[in-house]
């Protein structure tokens, strides 16, 4: 899987050994602009703009993403009690199936709760009917499955054959409509417009009929938005299209391009050999730091790193070192890289766009710390230390 963002920005000028390492670094200058974009849209096209936590939910920076977007959706219990704590405007939680014993807290928690199923609807409604009798007020949604995939990965796409997400939409009927108020569908990964407009079109004709029996529409996430070339009019276009044909209020669930850009993880060289190419041990972990460098399979990119120099060719490596994990993982490999300093024990490196999923995905496997966070505003220079991790914190995951 190709990344199509690691524009460096304002870390092209970050210093490094300002910071531990392994770090985050994330850039709130870069998160406000993104933010802007996302406020724009949402201004433009009458849509409602809500912030996807399980791609970035540092918390500590809710204040800002309430300054500009009109809420936020989650995943499960803990990040709408999350939600609920910390963030300003709506909360929207999906979950792919709910226990009944978390079920009373997230509706008092959530505006929108969206099930995967109508049978969960039909099996929990004692549960939602005694939520509102109590004086809760929220809505309930459906996510369905337009049976269309886009993505470049199976694994990473909702539409792919014998998918568990979302309702098949060519089983939707007028009984499951009169059960809820929303429908929510989410199919995209990195993606720009056009694989949304395809998807709409897909599945037009199943919804129609229903237009103006829904209160919203929820697209999801998966929305590149933020990135340079995304095709930002014709998407403002859509969502007023869209709002007119279907009578409802639309929704957008942006988590990736929250923080496209914004963050970068910082690491260090711990000791180098040769076997048939440079290699080099480091204190980034793909396993634990940045686990979809395994399951997309993708290969982040790298602050400053040199171009591939034809006349250095060593193994046919191009002057390439291989850059792996301290775990005992055989497969902890991040991958080849020509750094922009000497590669030996000590020497500073940085992976660009590792703000969203990286941070909320880390792991203390193999007892490997986690990274600490920081926050650096690039226009104002200033740099905070958010939070270190311990080794309390690989100890009390477990007893």
């Amino acid at each position: 899987m190709e990344t199509r963002a690691g524009d460096p920005g304002a870390f092209a000028h970050f210093d490094l050994n300002r910071v531990d390492s392994p770090a985050f670094v994330v850039d709130a200058a870069k998160l406000r602009e993104n933010l802007r974009v996302l406020a724009d849209i949402g201004e433009r096209s009458g849509a409602k703009v809500l912030a996807a936590l399980k791609a970035f939910s540092m918390w500590s920076v809710a204040p800002i993403v309430g300054e500009y977007l009109d809420g936020v959706c989650t995943s499960g219990l803990w990040e709408a009690r999350l939600a609920s704590e910390f963030y300003d405007g709506e909360i929207a939680t999906y979950c792919a199936a709910y226990k009944a014993e978390d079920l009373p807290e997230i509706l008092r928690h959530s505006d929108h709760v969206i099930f995967n199923s109508p049978n969960q609807i039909e099996r929990f409604q004692p549960i939602i009917e005694a939520a509102r009798a109590a004086g809760q007020h929220f809505d309930i949604g459906l996510r369905i499955n337009p049976l269309h995939p886009e993505g470049e990965v199976p694994r990473y796409d909702p539409c792919a054959p014998h998918s568990r997400l979302g309702f098949p939409i060519d089983q939707l009927t007028a009984e499951h409509v009169a059960m809820i108020d929303g429908l929510h569908m989410h199919t995209l990964c990195e993606q720009d417009f056009e694989p949304l407009a395809r998807t709409w079109d897909k599945v037009f004709d199943f919804l129609e009929p229903h237009f103006g029996e829904f209160s919203w529409i929820n697209l999801g996430g998966g929305h590149h938005i933020t990135r340079a070339d995304y095709q930002r009019d014709e998407l403002v276009d859509f969502l007023r299209d869209m709002a007119e044909d279907t009578g409802a209020q639309v929704y957008i669930e942006p988590g990736e391009a929250v923080a496209l850009d914004a963050g970068i993880l910082v690491g260090e060289v711990l000791d180098t050999q040769f076997n048939g190419m440079p290699v080099a041990v480091t204190d980034i972990s793909a396993t634990c730091h940045m686990p979809d460098v395994i399951e997309a399979p993708y290969r982040p990119a790298m602050l400053g790193e040199l171009p591939l120099d034809e006349e250095i060719v060593d193994e046919g490596q191009g002057g390439a070192v291989r850059l792996g994990g301290p775990s005992c993982l055989a497969g902890d490999v991040i991958g080849d890289y020509r750094l922009p300093v000497p590669c030996e024990p000590g020497a500073r490196f940085a992976f660009l766009d590792q703000a969203h999923y990286s941070m909320v995905k880390t792991t203390t496997f193999n007892g490997v710390p986690l990274p600490s966070i920081w926050l650096w505003d690039s226009e104002t220079d200033q740099l905070e230390c958010i939070k270190r991790f311990g080794w309390e914190t690989f100890r009390d995951r477990l007893s």
